[in-house]
């Protein structure tokens, strides 16, 4: 069974995409922040979207196994279409908002020996983070 799942090429595809998008964020943040970070290999949030990149390898692995007229491949194309909204939307706007609601902690416990432990601000992708991740899915997908 396991050793079976190496040979599965859209499956590798798909987990390459991811981990090349990881290690992206990791350069990224070294070139923006001047700081190594190796705890952003299995973060989420940040340039390139992670969860886009994978759905995107998928979907292209999908299409080329299968072809680009089949079931499967509608129904990967519209996973991807929701994970990559999700992103960008849902996840996108609950940051923000633990943001907001960090901030309120902050100025309502001010001075105060407090240990309310900060909301994650970074799970969600601006629009250009997605389209990164989905540019790094591409490519993975094709050279896979």
């Amino acid at each position: 069974m396991f050793p079976g799942l190496i040979h599965n090429t859209i499956l590798v595809s798909a987990i390459t995409a991811w981990f090349v998008a990881q290690i992206f964020k990791i350069g990224v943040n070294l070139f923006l922040q001047r700081r190594l970070d190796i705890e952003m290999l299995v973060s989420s949030g940040g340039f390139p979207s992670s969860h886009s990149a994978t759905v995107s390898a998928l979907t292209l692995g999908i299409g080329k196994y299968y072809g680009w007229d089949s079931p499967i491949f509608a129904v990967a194309a519209v996973f991807a279409m929701i994970v990559m909204y999700d992103a960008a939307g849902v996840r996108r706007a609950a940051g923000k908002q633990a943001e907001v609601i960090n901030q309120l902690v902050e100025r309502l416990y001010q001075g105060s020996d407090s240990s309310q432990e900060r909301l994650k601000e970074l799970i969600g992708h601006s629009p250009l983070e997605v389209f990164g991740g989905a540019l790094v899915g591409i490519v993975v997908g094709m050279l896979v």
